[in-house]
């Protein structure tokens, strides 16, 4: 059985800038056609502009409030709303609110920093 803790698992940082800790992915169980993580953005706080060619996303938000930007499309975010990414758009994430943002992010197949073309420097 594949059991993870997020408070157990160490965070890295993304190609895009995002903290994220990965719950279960391929690197650290026996899953291998996706990944789920936790990805955090401090107050102030956005990605890096970016798309992946080969990946799609969900995002669901656990706490805070933001902004997502997905190709020219703009909407607010916040706790309980999940997003979906289809692979190859454009997609930037920032922190409007006064605590970190906190999402859990699936992507299949899973993330890999070679899968992440940055858009804007």
């Amino acid at each position: 059985m594949d059991l993870k803790n997020l408070n157990e698992v160490p965070a890295f940082i993304t190609k895009d800038g995002s903290e994220i800790r990965e719950l279960l992915a391929h690197r650290n169980s026996a899953i291998r056609n996706q990944s789920l993580a936790e990805a955090r953005l401090p107050v102030g706080g956005s990605t890096q502009e970016h798309y992946h060619p080969r990946a799609e996303e969900i995002y669901f938000i656990t706490h805070g409030q933001g902004r997502i930007r997905i190709g020219d499309e703009v909407r607010e975010v916040g706790v309980g709303d999940a997003v979906g990414i289809a692979r190859g758009l454009r997609h930037k994430l920032w922190n409007t609110g006064p605590e970190p943002l906190r999402l859990l992010c699936c992507c299949v197949p899973g993330y890999e920093h070679n899968d992440t073309v940055l858009t804007e420097m």
